[in-house]
């Protein structure tokens, strides 16, 4: 039993076996991380589907019926027969300009935050020969008394006052629900006076009050679209199929412009039906949280094997270095601290921010394991050293999650750095009549 206690073969498979065993708890811990995760997302869900969730203003965009002939054959009476549908055909304003600022603020569920808005909106535009020759449509078919504008809202409870358009110098009162489910299934319309002279220009005017939360985008429905938003929050991000052609952010908040045009889409100004999914096309702002501690956490604890890899390491040369034994189970306790360090970093990062959260649980960490390996090898010097590894492991990990572009690189430079460390102190080890020293 002595010699096997000694075995350098027999104890480098008992570690190889401890940091398997020990992957257990770690991915114990990404599951605990993923589920703090979706209460967050709960929590958010919770606030939003009160408050209004996050919201996408599609539109305005004119719907008209139609009344449309096919041929179809009677199987009862063996004949052919005529039968009239209704269809309805959709047309995107010439130009169209969007205004408006994005008040933030922040709610509270339990220790979970939630960012939600007001917002007040202005938008206005016009629509320009409206033709049905180019949809190969005959007027005496269209209704043009029940056409009506259609403005797409996800959320609409976020509606904080009546909406009311102004329809060339007409003010005309928007009811809830879409006139047709070919482009949006949420929204407002209204119905409008639409003349059967094709050359008639038509100028809108509307403002909404608006709630919403985590995000507002647009869809550029406009031949020409120009949206100009601005906000006191300092953490945006400008997402979507397209980005601002303008952009400021300050302390004071941020200013956002963007300038589409209709080539810069997949789709036409006018179309019959629901052929086309303008939602694809949505841009705008996310308002971003200045810390998500979970995602870092996650990135943290994906380098869990690599702290118990260098500090077994550091161990085993230390036991072999230094003619000392350290047992199995003292390599169990300390592995098992190094994972105690993840819950108590996702555990602190809930209440404070992430580097501060990190700092504590990496100096409680650093403290247990190197004055519990003073107290079992006996000796300051080695209890300092591990300190100073430790110290050095933990501020790497550290530098490479807040430098999230360059990480790779960091990372791999820092391992072919320890691999040259590890090179140079073992060369002289003689591997094939060392013994392991004993107590």
């Amino acid at each position: 039993m002595k010699n096997l206690k000694s075995n350098i073969y027999f104890k480098v498979g008992v570690i190889i076996f401890l940091m398997l065993i020990l992957m257990i708890p770690t991915s114990m811990v990404e599951n605990l991380i993923h589920e703090r995760e979706d209460v967050q997302a709960r929590a958010i869900e919770e606030v939003s589907s009160k408050w209004g969730n996050g919201q996408t203003i599609s539109g305005p965009f004119i719907s008209i019926p139609f009344d449309k002939y096919v041929k179809r054959y009677n199987k009862k009476d063996s004949v052919n027969e005529i039968i009239k549908l209704k269809e309805w055909a959709h047309f995107l304003p010439n130009e169209l300009e969007i205004s408006g600022n994005i008040m933030p603020e922040k709610r509270y569920r339990g220790i979970y935050e939630v960012v939600v808005y007001e917002s007040k909106l202005k938008i206005q535009g016009n629509f320009d020969n409206i033709n049905f020759k180019k949809l190969d449509i005959d007027k005496k078919d269209v209704h043009f008394d029940k056409a009506t504008i259609n403005i797409g809202i996800n959320d609409l409870k976020g509606i904080e006052r009546q909406i009311t358009i102004n329809w060339n110098n007409k003010n005309i009162t928007f009811n809830s629900g879409t006139s047709t489910k070919d482009i949006i299934s949420s929204g407002i319309n209204a119905i409008v006076p639409i003349r059967k002279d094709s050359l008639t220009n038509y100028i809108f005017t509307t403002e909404i009050d608006l709630k919403g939360s985590q995000y507002l985008y647009f869809i550029p429905v406009g031949k020409t679209t120009d949206i100009d938003i601005n906000s006191n929050w300092k953490t945006p991000s400008f997402t979507g199929m397209y980005l601002p052609d303008e952009r400021t952010v300050s302390n004071d908040g941020f200013n956002s412009k963007w300038n589409i045009l209709h080539l810069n889409r997949n789709y036409p100004q006018e179309w019959i039906g629901n052929k086309y999914n303008i939602e694809n096309s949505s841009f705008g702002t996310d308002l971003l949280l200045p810390v998500d501690n979970y995602k870092k956490s996650y990135r943290v604890a994906r380098y869990a094997f690599l702290f118990l890899v260098l500090t077994f390491l550091t161990f085993f040369f230390v036991e072999v270095m230094r003619k000392v034994f350290i047992h199995p189970i003292q390599y169990l306790l300390v592995g098992v601290a190094i994972i105690v360090f993840y819950t108590l970093l996702l555990s602190i990062s809930e209440h404070i921010k992430f580097n501060f959260a990190y700092i504590i649980a990496s100096v409680l960490t650093i403290s247990l394991v190197s004055l519990y390996t003073r107290s079992i090898l006996k000796s300051k010097q080695i209890g300092f050293l591990i300190f100073g590894i430790l110290l050095i492991m933990y501020s790497f990990i550290f530098t490479i999650i807040q430098l999230e572009d360059y990480a790779l690189l960091i990372g791999s430079l820092g391992m072919f750095i320890i691999l040259c460390i590890v090179m140079y102190y073992s060369r002289k080890i003689d591997w094939y009549n060392i013994k392991l020293g004993t107590e």
